[in-house]
């Protein structure tokens, strides 16, 4: 195989099929420790919970929705506030549901 780099992704009985989804479990597992760890309270903290689990059950599925990840995203982001502690966790998140698919950008509401 010269001059082209394969990646093949492999499907194994018992292990993760995406490695889309093993590292959006991954990023939800760190940003569940790093607010459980957080002394402040929150009072969306129950939002950001219930969707912290439900990116996880999604992504134990093996093919979440785009449009859902992304919900549950803004969800958590809108329940954490401007929790700067909580931040690096979060964009891990963001960068785990990004790899997903991306969302046609229009000219309204682009970052």
């Amino acid at each position: 195989m010269e001059g082209a780099a394969v990646v093949e992704v492999r499907r194994v009985a018992g292990t993760e099929d995406d490695p889309r989804a093993a590292e959006l479990r991954r990023a939800v597992a760190r940003l569940r420790r790093d607010l459980a760890a957080h002394p402040a309270e929150l009072p969306d903290r129950a939002i950001a919970d219930d969707e912290l689990a439900a990116l996880d059950a999604m992504a134990r599925t093996g093919a979440p929705e785009l449009h859902r990840l992304r919900r549950s995203l803004l969800l958590i982001a809108g329940a954490l506030g401007s929790v700067s502690a909580l931040g690096p966790a979060l964009t891990g998140v963001r960068a785990a549901i990004d790899q997903f698919g991306s969302v046609p950008r229009t000219g309204i509401g682009r970052d």
